[in-house]
Parts: structure tokens; sequence; C-alpha cells
């Protein structure tokens, strides 16, 4: 059998502190063949993702911490090399959260084969999965943007965030995304058809931001947090909507991220509403088929930053929370 490759939490982070490298090791260790209802999946990609920083953290969450001395949580997609599950064959596809090793022995329970092969295998990992659902629900059902309405989403050549502007502008809505760099933005406006992109890193962002807003803000899709998100909170209109779906500038403990004027939010009649993807389960069939609906009708665009092999994953995924990335973040596996 072969050698099961894995990157393990090895150290949590100093408390509101930053994650480094230390806090990573890579191990090694056999794995057997698979057991009674039990698949073998080479993995050919992992999802590298935000919410990965918070599960370091010893720290009440909406889900458990990441134990130490085990493979970092992950979602992947692979290859069932071995099986003794009836639902699964050798050799097919499947997208699961195989965790940041090269294969993991499976029971099913949350394995979902892929069967649309004029989709990249990766996509599974982003616009058509978690992210993109997490974009899909937000929208759908927490912003409900209607025509000629205004919504704005931080990081918006992320995973989720450029998955957001295009929902947005299938609804009609005028869509301005937040991003960092004169790169990122360009490529919001002339390949994700955003209408307006601020960059948050200019020495004039908020005059930007409320350039880019002249009718103010109606939904905000808030990925980042810190300043960015104070800054909209001052362009929201009555009776807006914000999907508080991430703080990013948060983890690191760079940037902290608050509500400074609750009043604001009565005055204004605004619904805030954070939410957790996988909270909503039922829902995840609809969103896929939607989503996979309009990648193939060439309606879905997205981007990614591809590292190559495992032991690349903890610098890629420290990069990602600095920004490093363009588009959604992958690890190359197989």
């Amino acid at each position: 059998m072969p050698v099961n490759k894995a990157i393990v939490l090895a150290s949590r982070p100093p408390a509101g502190g930053r994650a480094s490298l230390d806090n990573f090791a890579l191990v090694e260790s056999e794995i057997g063949a698979p057991g009674p209802g039990q698949v073998l999946v080479r993995h050919e990609f992992l999802s590298l993702d935000p919410y990965m920083r918070a599960r370091m953290d010893d720290a009440r969450s909406y889900a458990a911490s990441q134990e130490i001395g085990q493979p970092m949580i992950g979602g992947t997609v692979g290859e069932v090399i071995a099986s003794n599950n009836p639902r699964f064959a050798v050799g097919d596809k499947v997208v699961g959260m195989g965790g940041w090793r090269t294969y993991s022995l499976d029971d099913g329970g949350l394995l979902r084969k892929l069967d649309a092969p004029a989709v990249p295998i990766q996509a599974w990992l982003g616009a058509l999965g978690m992210p993109g659902v997490t974009a899909w629900y937000g929208v759908n059902r927490i912003i409900a943007p209607k025509a000629g309405e205004t919504l704005v989403v931080s990081a918006a050549t992320g995973a989720v965030g450029s998955v957001v502007g295009q929902l947005a502008k299938a609804a009609g809505a005028r869509a301005v995304g937040i991003a960092g760099g004169a790169a990122k933005c360009a490529y919001a406006l002339g390949e994700l058809g955003f209408d307006a992109c601020v960059d948050h890193r200019a020495a004039t962002f908020e005059a930007d931001l409320k350039a880019a807003v002249p009718n103010g803000i109606d939904g905000l899709f808030e990925n980042v947090g810190g300043k960015c998100f104070s800054a909209c909170l001052r362009r929201l209109n009555d009776f807006s909507r914000i999907a508080l779906c991430g703080t990013i500038a948060s983890y690191q403990g760079d940037e902290p991220t608050s509500l400074p004027d609750l009043r604001l939010v009565l005055v204004r009649r605004i619904k805030l509403q954070g939410f957790i993807v996988t909270d909503h389960l039922d829902l995840w069939p609809q969103a896929l088929k939607e989503l996979a609906g309009l990648y193939l009708a060439g309606k879905l665009r997205w981007r990614e930053t591809i590292a190559e092999g495992l032991e690349t994953a903890p610098k890629a995924f420290l990069d990602m929370l600095e920004g490093g990335n363009f588009g959604k973040q992958l690890v190359r596996l197989a």
C-alpha cells in the first residue's frame, strides 16, 4: 500500500497572534487497505480556505477546534483506488473532506461522486463547491438583491467573492467589488463583469468607495471585516442587508472588526446576518445544480492559484491569509 503524507497541526498559534510555518509538521505513515464499507481515495487537489485559521485556535466556535497532531481539515477531490463500498467503484472521481494528506480512508458517508466530466475536477472545491454555495446562499437567501440595487462584496476576486459578484449581476443588481491591488480590480472589471472595483490598499480607499456607490449600498457581502467593513457601514441605505461570511482581516490579529455604532443598524433598519454554509446542507443540491448550470452556459468564471505538492500547503495557506492568492487557492497533490 502507498505511503501517506500528511500535514498536521503541530502547535497552536499564540492567542490573538499570527499562525506561522512552525505550527505545521509533515508526517508520513502507512495506509492500510480499506475495511468493510470503506474506500481508499488518492487526492488530486486540496482546498485551502480562510475558515481553517479559526480552527487552529482553541476557542469556542461553530465547529470543534483542529486537533493537535492530526491532519489539518480540508476539502479534497480525488480518485477511488480501492473500494469495499457498493456506492463507489475504482476509478470514481469524488469530492469530500479528506484533509491535508495525499490519501484517505473513508466510509463514504461524506463523499460525493462526481459525474460531470465537462467540469474541471478542482472546480468542485471552488466555484462549484463550498465557496460557490456560500456565495449562492448569502446572495439569494440573505441579501436577495433586486434589479437596480447596489451590492458590495469584499475580497471580490476570491473564491467566494468572485461568485457573489456574478450572481449579483445575474439578478440585475449593480456589483461593486473591494479587492487588494490594481490587478485584482482590473480582473473584477474585465473578466468577472463587476460594475466597479475599489482597491482597499489605496490611500484614497474611502473616497474611492464613496464614488463607486453614489446611491449607497443595498447589500453587503462581507468577507474581510476591518476597515473595509467600517467604510461600507457608513454607506448603507435604509433596509439594506448584510451577509456576514467572514472577517479575514482579523484572523491573524491585524485588524479588529467591530460594529462601532449599533444605533446605525436600528435607524437604517439594517438586516445583519452571520451564516455558516454547512448549516444549510438541504440547499446544497439546488445551489450546486444552479452553479453548474451557469458554468456550462458560459456564465460563471473563476481564477485559481495552485501550489504544487503537499509540502507547499502551509506557506500557501499563510500567503492566502495575507491576500497573496488570486482567486481560489488550491494545492495540487497528484
